[in-house]
């Protein structure tokens, strides 16, 4: 088995399980999961992950942050799982979020996330030819012209991927919803659009719009294609359906996209097309400074992609664009500043490393390590970012800063901010230079590191448990089962029990209740997990012999009664009832055993050793 596997296999439990997931994708850094029952996300068994980062619930989805290596788990969980497109119908989806702005932009963010890549890479492609131009290959030569459309094509065809991150959003035919996108593209089309003569479909007028590119007409397309897919679903008959129902899909909405939607997609766009004009005339700073300043708050949500359909459009109709590019680099700049500034400060050798990975990592534009490794982990830090950022971006939208085209903001990708003006490349350095140096500065003298070197030779901190029950001590290595003795779930030790009542050994939350009622599973509020499983293979008894207390997430004090036993019905049954107490996720040597053979439930059962601070 895998590292790999063993990750993902955490995460898929901690979502509820495959029949939980309605659907999967990711973006740049996070797994994307659009659930079933929300209630089965368990953030904080996710967060205990070493690989994850963070765990966030926004909107419809649900979503694991992981850092870089997503597309590798993602692959991982694609591979070893049987995850559907759909294991819940449409109306129910729709009908669990009755916020329609929040429905519109998690709509947004799930048809945008999965093409950024594509975009990154026209953009970043886009970059090479321009560096080549600088270079001195001729603007007007085959090669550079040849390069030019292979770049332009991400972004010409944007339609054509939109309709299949859309068909997958709105749970419809992805095939006829690329047909969409050829209808909006076909090149007879294009041609009466560029000859400027009005046309009509038995007399209903087709606006002349031009939609390579464009983001708004077909997502709307698709949408309401889902609908006339329900719609031609119920009424084509059984024996004629596989002709009649794709005919019908095909046949309405087609005339309707070019009559009606397409329009109003365009419409909306040329209003956009206009704020953003207005915005740019009048304050060209405004746009810059909120996302510099509130940028961390967007990515926490994962709402950042909702920015993504103006920044293409502002690209497509200007050129360049001012409302992700300026705004993000002085924000993910500022996040670097700030890592490097803890890496400076911290002592522990643990800290400076995580600091000094995630400072890297944002200076390449990817933040995630950086919000929640470092920033959102130490006291103020995240308020310098915030500050910081925003003023770098007020620096950016001052100066006229633009983005010529797409790709991470960071170090690496400053080349798209090299275009027609000359001087917006050293606008982009000036900007590095603020959110850095800035962000450093504050977070050095102002951020709060907790272990300073007054701290640093702290002694070991000690947790105790106590038994959960009175009875014999028995080692795990001599229990008749090999996954408790092998201690592959967890070190602790088991309990030949003499009474019939199973208490908590500690003050905790109730995160688990097996139904039969033969194990639970608590937390700390430090996050330590205890598992209590009664019996061997007890499991078989169904339930019998077992009365639970308490209940799913119920907050317990030590010595509260968990569950009431009927120990000669187990033993007449044939079953072992030892009761096996483990703690999940830690190290064997950390943990001390009570040294009698025999326990009560006032004893120390369990002495846990937390690790020496590192120097």
């Amino acid at each position: 088995m895998t590292d790999q596997f063993k990750i993902t296999d955490r995460i898929m439990q901690a979502v509820g399980g495959v029949d939980n997931i309605k659907s999967l994708s990711h973006c740049a850094t996070r797994l994307r999961f659009v659930l079933i029952d929300k209630t089965k996300f368990n953030t904080q068994q996710l967060e205990q992950i070493p690989e994850v980062l963070s765990a966030v619930s926004s909107g419809d989805e649900s979503q694991v942050v992981v850092g870089a290596k997503v597309t590798q788990y993602y692959a991982e969980i694609m591979k070893n799982y049987p995850i559907r497109e759909n294991n819940a119908t449409p109306d129910a989806a729709a009908s669990s979020e009755k916020n329609v702005l929040k429905r519109v932009l998690n709509a947004i963010v799930n048809i945008m996330a999965p093409i950024i890549t594509v975009l990154i890479a026209g953009g970043l492609f886009k970059v090479v030819i321009a560096i080549m131009a600088l270079c001195g290959l001729d603007p007007k030569s085959v090669p550079y012209l040849t390069l030019s459309f292979m770049a332009d094509a991400a972004f010409y065809f944007l339609p054509f991927m939109l309709a299949v991150s859309a068909a997958k959003k709105f749970n419809t035919n992805t095939y006829l919803a690329m047909m969409m996108a050829g209808v909006l593209l076909h090149p007879n089309f294009t041609a009466m659009v560029a000859a400027g003569k009005p046309i009509a479909l038995f007399g209903a007028p087709i606006r002349l719009a031009s939609y390579g590119g464009s983001v708004i007409p077909i997502i709307l397309i698709v949408w309401f294609m889902s609908y006339v897919e329900r719609f031609a679903e119920k009424v084509a008959p059984d024996m004629i359906k596989t002709m009649l129902k794709p005919l019908l899909i095909a046949l309405i909405t087609a005339p309707v996209a070019l009559i009606v939607i397409g329009p109003i997609g365009s419409m909306m766009g040329d209003g956009l097309y206009a704020a953003i004009s207005v915005l740019n005339r009048n304050v060209p700073w405004l746009v810059p400074t909120l996302v510099g300043a509130f940028t961390p708050l967007l990515v926490m949500v994962g709402m950042h992609v909702s920015l993504l359909p103006l920044a293409t459009l502002s690209i497509g109709r200007f050129g360049s664009e001012t409302i992700m590019g300026p705004g993000m680099l002085a924000s993910n700049i500022a996040q670097a500043g700030a890592s490097a500034a803890i890496a400076v400060r911290e002592r522990k050798a643990r800290g400076r490393q995580i600091a000094l990975s995630a400072t890297v990592t944002a200076l390449s534009g990817i933040t995630e390590p950086a919000l929640y490794g470092v920033t959102l982990k130490y006291k103020r830090a995240l308020a310098c970012v915030i500050v910081s950022g925003g003023l770098a971006g007020l620096y950016a939208g001052i100066s006229g800063l633009v983005r010529y085209s797409f790709g991470s903001p960071g170090i690496f990708t400053l080349p798209v901010f090299i275009g027609a003006n000359p001087d917006n490349f050293r606008y982009a350095l000036i900007t590095v230079a603020i959110a850095f140096g800035l962000t450093f500065i504050t977070t050095y003298f102002f951020a709060v590191v907790a272990d300073s070197p007054a701290t640093s030779a702290a002694k070991p901190t000690t947790q105790q448990f106590k038994s959960v029950v009175t009875g014999r001590i028995v080692p795990l290595s001599q229990l008749d089962d090999e996954v408790f003795a092998s201690g592959s779930l967890g070190h602790g030790v088991a309990i030949d029990p003499e009474a019939d009542t199973i208490t908590a050994p500690c003050d905790a939350k109730v995160t688990m209740v097996y139904p039969t009622g033969h194990a639970m599973g608590l937390t700390t509020a430090n996050g330590q997990e205890i598992l209590i499983h009664i019996g061997i293979n007890t499991v078989n008894l169904k339930g019998r012999g077992f009365k639970t207390l308490v209940e799913h997430n119920q907050e317990v004090k030590a010595g509260q009664p968990l569950v009431q036993l009927d120990l000669p019905l187990i033993r007449q049954e044939g079953f072992d009832p030892t009761v096996i107490v483990l703690l999940i996720n830690t190290a064997a040597h950390q943990i001390d055993v009570h040294d009698q053979p025999t326990v009560t439930n006032e004893d120390a059962l369990l002495t846990l050793r937390q690790p020496m601070p590192e120097a």
